[in-house]
């Protein structure tokens, strides 16, 4: 059995804290070892695949330097509402019990935050004030988080005592987004308000993440390393649909489909396609069993950690940011008013298109080091390839550096995928045993149940 806070219950019966103490245990169960992700999770998850796509329009509309750090913030405080909420299914059932009312708390304070993000930086006039709203509705997510892990400690008295330390850091870093929407404002020279507010917000998020992954670790518990993987194997497959629709939404409506829209959208394909293909091939069944096979709590943690808490965050930034890049690339592609293939890239937005696909294929690295201890040098040469082409590839007409991207990716994955030495094979046929395992138990059950 895998290590978990209440290992050895059984899995049918099992309930967080005194089973019989319905007035608080709020009726939540235990999550077994074989725990997989649930269809409540999956309809919880809808509204951060429109968190996403929401924010990356939004930065799409004006996208400079500023705002796009200010995206990166944003998406650093999404991430971590939707890895708390993770850490909350893995432990419980998140069907069972009061956990489905706590996540419907959650998906409507998301998406209220969602749509007050266009003025989480600067209130506008004639609505609600975003800034409040805004930091109201992240404070909303991470209690309501946080009172499941409250109810489960309740067994603890001293657990109990240390959980009241926790509450903190939500409080801490709420109070600091009020700050930066509020103060920041008055100030007479607006550069500096840009900055005092900037800074403020990057101080929240590095409060929640290294107090979160340094202090509050401690409580994180994986119960079920199949359903931890897999949640994050998903979110990594909505940043990827990002993408997807970018391709279908970039150009303008109503306007011809034309050669270089066609070119533009085929490529951008390609280069979706390798993203995918380079982690969900293998390494996601990889990542999958090494978290299996650490069976001492504090290492499967930290696997836990590093891997899929912080590596998967800049996985999916960099998805997103090639989403955005193609996005503005496609609308321009297929306006009129510009060349045919396209103006030059230019160094901004090729650092948007180009440096998210690097910035996801060294995600990916750090993955296969810190999992398995192996060295991707393909994937490595790949980003070299990226980098040693931008002096030309930012000067030629957009489609043609989307080609050169999608040629160096492509040929970077599948020089990837054929020297693996035999590593693939044996990966994925272990996890086809286990799917084989799985179904067979699944029969054998249903034959003598159903």
């Amino acid at each position: 059995m895998e290590p978990g806070r209440w290992a050895g219950r059984a899995p049918q019966t099992a309930r967080v804290g005194k089973r019989n103490d319905a007035r608080w245990s709020w009726g939540l169960q235990a999550a077994a070892p074989g725990s997989r992700t649930t269809r409540l999770e999956l309809f919880y998850d809808l509204v951060f695949v429109f968190a996403f796509l929401s924010v990356t329009t939004l930065t799409a509309t004006d996208l400079t330097p500023v705002n796009l750090y200010r995206f990166l913030l944003v998406l650093a405080l999404l991430w971590w509402s939707w890895t708390g909420f993770a850490r909350v299914g893995n432990a419980c059932r998140a069907d069972q019990g009061m956990l489905p009312v706590v996540g419907f708390v959650t998906v409507a304070a998301t998406f209220l935050l969602v749509l007050s993000a266009p003025g989480a930086f600067q209130d506008r006039p004639g609505g609600l004030p975003g800034p409040l709203v805004f930091a109201g509705c992240y404070f909303v997510i991470r209690m309501a988080q946080l009172s499941v892990f409250g109810r489960v400690d309740r067994a603890d008295p001293t657990r109990r005592r240390r959980f009241l330390t926790r509450l903190l850091v939500p409080a801490m870093a709420t109070a600091l987004l009020v700050v930066a929407g509020t103060v920041p404002a008055r100030l007479p020279e607006a550069r500096f308000a840009v900055g005092l507010q900037l800074a403020l917000w990057t101080l929240a998020v590095l409060i929640e993440y290294a107090v979160g992954t340094t202090v509050a670790w401690h409580w994180w518990v994986v119960v079920s390393a199949g359903h931890w993987a897999e949640r994050h194997a998903l979110m990594v497959l909505v940043a990827l649909g990002e993408s997807i629709i970018a391709l279908g939404l970039g150009p303008k409506t109503g306007l011809p489909l034309t050669g270089p829209v066609a070119a533009a959208a085929l490529l951008g394909i390609l280069v979706v396609a390798a993203l995918w293909w380079v982690y969900f091939d293998t390494l996601a069944f990889a990542l999958e069993q090494a978290l299996h096979h650490a069976r001492d709590r504090t290492a499967r943690l930290r696997l836990a950690r590093a891997v899929y808490t912080f590596l998967h965050l800049p996985m999916t930034t960099g998805t997103i940011l090639y989403a955005l890049g193609l996005k503005d690339l496609l609308a321009e592609v297929a306006d009129p008013a510009t060349p045919t293939w396209g103006w030059a890239l230019g160094g901004f937005w090729g650092g948007v298109l180009y440096g998210g696909v690097a910035l996801y294929l060294l995600s990916i690295v750090g993955c296969w080091w810190l999992a398995v201890r192996e060295v991707h040098r393909p994937l490595l040469v790949a980003v070299g390839a990226l980098v040693a082409s931008t002096p030309i590839a930012f000067r030629v007409p957009e489609v043609a550096a989307l080609g050169v991207l999608a040629l160096l990716t492509a040929a970077g994955v599948a020089w990837e995928t054929r020297s693996e030495n035999g590593r693939r094979r044996r990966v994925r046929q272990l996890a086809l045993e286990e799917q084989l395992a799985a179904e067979a138990e699944q029969s054998r059950w249903r034959r003598e149940h159903l």
